[in-house]
Formats: structure tokens, sequence, C-alpha cells
């Protein structure tokens, strides 16, 4: 009976079909084994053939063969395996071989006598079909003869007779038929009295309970005193053969799932093995007779914690090793007493798939033959204190559906199509120089039941069309709750299944490139959930998270934080950043809840933490851990960014790793970090009534003070719009049109504010409503048969014409992180709720952004201006009618004239519409 897969799915209802179709004989009535049927080479009909009884496999009575030799067979038990003879132990006598006259075929050969084997091989002229038997507990009483060994001349022999079993037809007399030559005799070697084949006692134990670690030193082919000792593990298998070409030998049931047999050879042949179960037979190569399929130079990068391409070297890979095709399971569990493999392949039974331990990087490795893509797996452990636990592979680069665990065997076939943008990337300036606006969107919610590829066909034209240079995904990695943002991580290095697998995700990775999109994707590196399937003490302690509980719980979350100090943990951290970038495109990564990383204190109260070496607070291991994922993979990837969610004021954050702070810390190697700062004072000051705007005018300008402390994104992310924080619209005061446009003018003076920018989906049609993992955005506002359609298409307008009139304005990107890109023309009219300062590009080209967050209009309006700027012309203002405004605008150039104005020499006066931005460019 097939048992339920550890995942909680189904049984694989194919599972069998798979064991059957690599099977290479026929299906058994009840109880009955195939009979075995050779052709004589002489002769087609009844002489010559050899007619095989039925096997009756029982409980008691083992079986009756009869095997009628066709003309003058090979006799004699030699080191390759002329004869095939069943001589077991019954009612019978063995069968000895006797020098006699007439029935002599010449050879009188030194050791004809030692043919006697227990069990010996058979090398027949002209074998039609490879026969199984069914090996039981006792010996059946029939017996086969053992043969006589002949000269290498061609010679008749008469043949044995042999009992028949009740019911059989007589056999034809045989003719005589050509006769192989004899191998060499055995070398002087096997000649010693012979070891036994069986198991030992100690390792059978060990075997049996899952504890071995070296099972390929017992199991397999093992040159032994007197030949090669054959020994396989199979519980519940009824049988088992060795296949050597035309050599085959039944191996010996030694109970609990063990055969064994001892064949005088010299070497180790190539072999396979015949598995009989009750309605099938598997023909398949030893899984222990193969060379570790993992490499020194693998195993030295793991032991010293630096394989930047960890994938490739453990998890579940499918490969052809020894020229023999399977896949290669290898995983990390240093504390593990023992390591066995199950999945559908073996019915979820991982007996059998005893693991090997390589040395003392703590690695587990099995090569198993014949096992392909598709398959699901897990690994079992034997902890320290002898109990077991089924586990996800931590490495697994696909996954089930959740709710379902287990992991998939997996093998890439995506052909990538994005060089192009890879070029233009690797090339491009760094995104602090760059245009880089984002549009963050929650994948399975964007467009609820769209798959990877279904998404590929709508996202990248929506985003183009918008003109966002960047998207950020999120969830990526597999998570086990599909209704959150995915920050507790289960599979770290698979894409959620729930869109589909990985190659779909590559998919729809490669069609945003090709249309000129970039991709960022969330990652969370900072902790991992507590389930017993995935990390959390994986092997039986703890591995991943650090082993001082204090440090090891996350006080907020109720997870568990990974221990930094570790290089193997590290490791698995490091080659993961570079796994996303490398084997999906990724262009850059934003790493999830830094600031609960770099401080031993976060959320915890005195006494629930402990200081660092030098008596501080700052977690060292995870400074080190930071900088050297950032080093990596800036080295590794050309033209990657990767992004902090980092909300303290920690000094360095985007400072060069190499480049000492005051603090005595290199920089942690960011690209880029969120403006926390920013975002919270900003929507602080928005939610205020316009009347009370001037008590809270520095919300808006503090961000100035340190604007390039960092290099920094301005996010109104996910976080803004969910659990009650209401969406970005709601946050606004005033009624509806007041509402939208507040929004308008918060968006517009944020397009020109220094730094990145980054929009949750939803909020660029002003979306009423929280987000909804549910239903996802309200896209039904968008709807022209809705009456305020309008209101929500013209926010919508405004983003695309920001991102417009960004990308082609360098003024607005190209020196974010320059002061001398930015001037204040006016940070302190309080009274009237104006901001206006100038942005610069490269060459000095000018922006003039005024933003009035009053409700009134303030026309001929007065700022100081530069005097080299000849006339000023409107490019952008939030108040027009396409937008969804009153449509008070500066149509007509406006020059500047010589009065003198907020301590410049010249000013200009403009008409402020209420509520509302207003860019102006030299004309």
């Amino acid at each position: 009976m097939t048992p339920p897969t550890p995942s909680g799915s189904e049984p694989k209802k194919t599972a069998k079909k798979k064991v059957a179709e690599k099977a290479v004989t026929k299906k058994a009535s009840a109880k009955k084994a195939e009979p075995v049927v050779k052709k004589a080479t002489a002769k087609k009909a009844g002489a010559g053939k050899r007619t095989a009884g039925k096997t009756t496999v029982g409980t008691a009575a083992a079986e009756t063969v009869r095997a009628v030799k066709a003309g003058a067979e090979k006799v004699g038990a030699e080191a390759a395996g002329a004869v095939k003879a069943v001589a077991k132990g019954g009612s019978g006598e063995k069968a000895v071989a006797k020098k006699a006259g007439a029935e002599k075929a010449v050879a009188k050969k030194a050791g004809a006598e030692k043919a006697v084997a227990k069990k010996a091989l058979v090398k027949e002229a002209g074998v039609d079909k490879p026969a199984v038997k069914k090996a039981t507990a006792k010996k059946a009483a029939a017996k086969k003869v053992t043969a006589k060994k002949t000269t290498a001349k061609k010679v008749a022999a008469k043949k044995t007779p042999v009992p028949k079993a009740a019911g059989e037809s007589p056999v034809a007399e045989p003719v005589a038929v050509p006769v192989a030559e004899p191998v060499p005799a055995p070398d002087a070697s096997l000649s010693v009295p012979a070891a036994s084949p069986e198991v030992p006692a100690d390792d059978r134990d060990r075997l049996l309970s899952g504890t071995h670690h070296d099972p390929h030193g017992v199991l397999g082919a093992h040159p032994v005193p007197g030949g090669v000792a054959f020994r396989v593990f199979r519980p519940y298998a009824l049988g088992v053969t060795v296949v050597a070409g035309d050599v085959r030998a039944e191996l010996h049931d030694d109970g609990d799932g063990f055969f064994s047999t001892l064949l005088p050879m010299r070497e180790i042949p190539a072999y396979r093995l015949l598995v009989a179960y009750e309605e099938t037979v598997q023909d398949t190569e030893d899984a222990y007779t193969f060379l570790p399929a993992l490499g020194d130079l693998d195993l030295h990068l793991l032991g010293e914690g630096r394989h930047e391409q960890l994938w490739t070297a453990l998890g579940a890979r499918p490969m052809t090793h020894q020229g023999v095709p399977g896949t290669r399971f290898t995983v990390w569990a240093p504390n593990a007493r023992g390591v066995r493999v199950a999945g559908t392949f073996n019915f979820w039974d991982p007996s059998a798939f005893a693991m090997r331990s390589l040395g003392s990087t703590g690695v587990w490795e099995l090569f198993v033959p014949g096992v392909g893509e598709g398959e699901l797996y897990k690994f079992e452990i034997t902890r320290p204190d002898g109990s077991k636990t089924l586990r996800a592979d931590p490495l697994a680069r696909r996954t089930e559906v959740p709710p379902n665990t287990s992991s998939i065997i997996h093998a890439s076939h995506h052909e990538w199509g994005d060089g192009e943008w890879l070029a233009r990337r690797a090339e491009g300036a760094p995104a602090h120089e760059a245009a880089f606006s984002v549009y963050e969107i929650h994948l399975p919610s964007w467009r609820p039941g769209l798959t990877y590829r279904q998404l590929a066909e709508q996202l990248p034209a929506y985003v183009k069309d918008l003109g966002f240079t960047h998207v950020e995904l999120m969830p990526v990695a597999e998570h086990p709750f599909g209704g959150s943002w995915g920050y507790q991580v289960t599979g770290f290095y698979a894409p959620t299944a729930r869109l589909g697998t990985p190659d779909d995700f590559k998919y729809l990775v490669d069609a945003l490139h090709q249309a000129g999109i970039g991709v960022l994707m969330d990652w969370v590196p900072a902790h991992f959930p507590r389930d017993d399937w995935a990390l959390a003490e994986f092997d039986g302690r703890t591995l991943y998270e650090h082993e001082d509980p204090l440090r090891a719980a996350h006080p907020d979350w109720g997870t568990l934080e990974f221990d930094y100090g570790r290089r193997e943990v590290r490791n698995f951290l490091v080659a993961n950043a570079v796994y996303w970038c490398e084997e999906f495109h990724i262009d850059g990564l934003r790493v999830d809840a830094v600031a609960s990383m770099l401080y031993l204190d976060y959320s915890r109260e005195p006494g629930q933490w402990i200081p660092n070496v030098h008596g501080g607070r700052e977690n060292l291991d995870a400074v080190d851990f930071l900088q050297e994922m950032n080093a990596t993979v800036y080295r590794r990837v050309p033209g990657v960014v990767t992004i902090a969610e980092e909300s303290t004021a920690w000094d360095g954050v985007t400072r060069a790793t190499h480049h000492m702070g005051p603090g005595g810390f290199g920089g942690l190697g960011f690209g880029l970090k969120w403006n926390m700062g920013w975002m919270h004072d900003s929507l602080d000051y928005m939610a205020h009534e316009p009347v009370h705007r001037k008590y809270h005018h520095h919300e808006m300008t503090f961000s100035m003070v340190y604007a390039y402390s960092e290099n920094y994104v301005l996010p109104i992310s996910h976080d803004e719009v969910v659990h009650g924080k209401r969406s970005l619209v709601s946050k606004m005061p005033g009624d509806w049109w007041q509402q939208r446009a507040n929004l308008r003018a918060y968006l517009a003076f944020m397009w020109a504010h220094p730094g990145k920018q980054l929009l949750f989906m939803g909020q660029e049609f002003a979306q009423g409503a929280e987000w909804s993992e549910a239903h996802g955005p309200d896209w039904w506002l968008l709807d022209p048969a809705y009456g305020a359609e309008a209101d929500h298409r013209g926010v919508r307008d405004l983003v695309r014409d920001l991102n417009v009139v960004y990308r082609h304005t360098p003024a607005l990107w190209q020196r974010d992180t320059d002061p001398s890109g930015f001037q204040w023309i006016v940070g302190d009219a309080s009274e009237d709720n104006v901001f206006a300062f100038l942005r610069f590009d490269a060459e000095g080209s000018p922006l003039l952004a005024v933003t009035n967050l009053s409700p009134v209009v303030r026309p001929a309006y007065r700022l100081g201006a530069p005097d080299d700027v000849p006339a000023w012309l409107e490019t952008l203002n939030t108040d027009a009618a396409r937008y969804g405004g009153g449509d008070v605008t500066n149509p007509d150039v406006v020059k500047p004239d010589p009065t003198p104005w907020h301590g410049r020499p010249a000013s200009i006066q403009v008409t402020l519409p209420p509520l509302a931005t207003v860019w102006l460019r030299p004309a």
C-alpha cells in the first residue's frame, strides 16, 4: 500500500507506474513467477529449447526450477561467471561434479569440484530473455544439477535429467550446441577461504535504523577474500539478481531486506540489479557502486563557507554521473546521525536510500540512478537523540504548491532572450546616478488567478505604458501563507509555486527585460519561520539559527534569526543573493528588515540581549554578512543594485565596504536605502488639514538635512496601505476633490525631491480601499461605465506623465546624491504652505519645482530665480484638467525680472493652483 506523501498531499497515483515503466519483466499472477525460456542457438523447434517450469512463490515452499540444457552447456563457476546453478538447501542433496566416462566432455580441470557453489553463475549460449527469480525464506526441494566443466572445444554432452515439477510437460531431447570458450582460471587469490558476503551485524543495525554514515562502504560490490561480495538492501523485495553482461546471479535472502552473494571474480564488473517485487521487477543500476558526485573543490569551498554557487553543490541536481543518468542529492546536516532520501520514486520509504557523510563538511550525498525531474522528495534526518524528522530541501529549486511542502527535482530549460538588456545594464550608470522609478507589485494579487506566464502577457505592457523603469516583485521565494507579503520564507531557492514553475518565473522576468523594464525582488535574509519541516533545528540542533536562544528568537514576528557568525549559514545566504541575480537575471534585491539584523537589542528589553565583544549593541556578525553579500553580488553580477530597508540612522548603509566611517565600521555596501524618515514625515504632514500644516512645515523640509548622507529611495510602499493605515488617497484630508488634489500634488513633490521613487500598486489610480490579498487592486475603478472613472484615470495619467518627464529630465535624477544638484528657492514659507526648489543635472541645466499645499489659488506668486535663465515654461501642472484638477495653469512663457527675491538677483511671478505642484523648465 502506498503511503501518503509527507507533505500532506495525496499519494501520487503515477508513482507505481513510474517504477513499472522501469521494470524489465512481466506481471506475475497472484503468487507466480514468470517462467524462464531460453533458446538454443542451433534449433528453433522442440529440440534445443529449454522449458522452464513455473516458479511458485509461497511462504514455505520457495521454488521449483527446471533447467534443461539444449546441447552441451558450459560448466564451472569461474571468475567471469560461467555457469548458472541453483544449488540451494532443502530436501535434496547438493549435486557434485563427478569424474565419469561417457558423460564427461574431455576436460578434467583442477578445482572442478569447487563448481558446487551455493549459488553459481550460468553462462548459456543463446539467451533470449533474462530470468528473475523471487527469493523466499526457505529453499525448494527441487535442485539444479551442477554442470560440469568442458574444454574450449565444441563437444556434445548428454543432458542431466532434472526432476519435473507436478503438471510439467515433457521436455524435448537436446541437441549439441557450440559452447563458449572458458574464461581464464581464477588467480591464486581466489583460492583463499571465502569471506561471508552478508552485511555485518553492526552495519545491518545501523542501516536499518538510518544511522549509517557510510552505506557505500557496506552495500554494493566489494572485493573480499574469495571474490567479490555483492550486498543489497531492498526492503519489501522478493528477490534480487545481479546482472553483469551475460552473467546472472541470484542473491541470497539474508532477511530484513538484505541480500548478498559471493562471486569468485577477480575484479568488480559493471553490473545492474533486477529487484523483484510482487507485481514488477525493477531493472536499475546499484546506487552504491558510484563514487561521490561532489568534487573535492566543492567540498573545500563548502568547508570554507565560500561556495558562491552553492546551489550547484547542494540540493537535488539531475545529472549524468559515471555515464549513468540520475539525480545527485546533497544536504548539509552536520549534527545528523544519518540521512536518507525519500520521495515518490521510492514510495516515500527512505530505508534503502541511505546517504553517505562526506568527511568533516557535514554534507551528506547520494546519487540515485534513474531518478529525474519532477519527482517529489524530502530528507529523513536522524537527530542526535535518535528521533527522526522529515525535512524539505533547504536548497530546493522547486517546491510543491503550498500547503504541501515537498521539494521537487528541477532542471531549468528556459532559453533567455534578454541579452541586450543585460549588456546595457552592465554598461550603464549605477542606480543612484540613473533614472529609477519603481512600481511595487504583490504578484499573486495584481491580477488574481494569473500565472507567471499569463502575467508576462499583461504586466510588461502595463508598466511600460506608465513609464516606470523597474518593478519590484513580492513575494518571490516560497512561503507558507499566500495572503502575506512572503516575509516568512521556507524555500529560499525556489520561486513560489503558486503561480507556476521556476522556468515560468524566468519567462516573466525575460518578458519584462525585453520590454525595457528592470526587475527587483524582495529578499528576506533576516529571519525564517519555525515550521518543523523547514529550517528550524534542521538536523536536531540549532543549525541555521543562533545557538543562543536570546539571539535566535525574533521578538516581533515569532520567527528565528539566522546565525550570521556561522560560515556555512552566511554562505547559504550570500549564495542565495547571487543565485537570484545569476539564475533568474534579477536586477536588484530589496533587502527586508535590515535594522532588525544590525542591532542586538532590536525590539528587546534590557536583560534580553547580550552586548558584543566591544560592549556595544551592534550585531557584528550581521555587519560582516551584509558587507560580504553586497561585495559578492556587485563583483559577480555587473549592473545590479541592492537596496536596504533600514529604518534607523546607521552610518554608511550605502557607503563602500572598504570606506571606514566615524563609528569604526566600513560601509555596508548597499546601492540604495529606503528613506523611511522622509516617508513618515511627509505623510504625517499631508494628513493634516491645510490650515494646520504651517505648524508642521518642517516635516516636509527636514529630509533635506540628511538627504545626502545615503543614496535614498522615497518609498510609498505596501507597508503604508494595509492594517488600518488606509490607502494613499484616503490618508489625504478634505472632500474627494481635495483628496485627489492633495495626492496629485504630493506625488509630483515626491518625483521632484532628491531620491528615487517607489509606488505600490493601486496607488497609481487613487484606489480608496486598502490592499486586499483576495481581490488585489480595484481595477473596476478604471471601468468607463463607472461614474467616477475619470477621477481615477486622471491620477493614473498624471503618474504616467510624471515618469515620462522624469526620464527625459536628467536634473530630476542625475545628481540625486550630490548636494550641488539641489537648491532651495524658498523652504520657510510656512504661512503659505509653499515649497520651491531647483534641481540641476550634470551640465547645470535646472528644473524649478513649486508646491502649494494650501487650498487657495496664489496668483502672481513671486519666487527668486536664477538670472541666467531668460525664460521658463511650465512642463507639468498637477491641477491640469486632464488629471482631474481645476485647470489653473501658466500657459505662457514666464520671464524673470530684475527684482531681487529670496536672496537672488532676479525673480519670476507664477500662478500657483490650489493643492498642486508645478514644474517649470528653461524655455
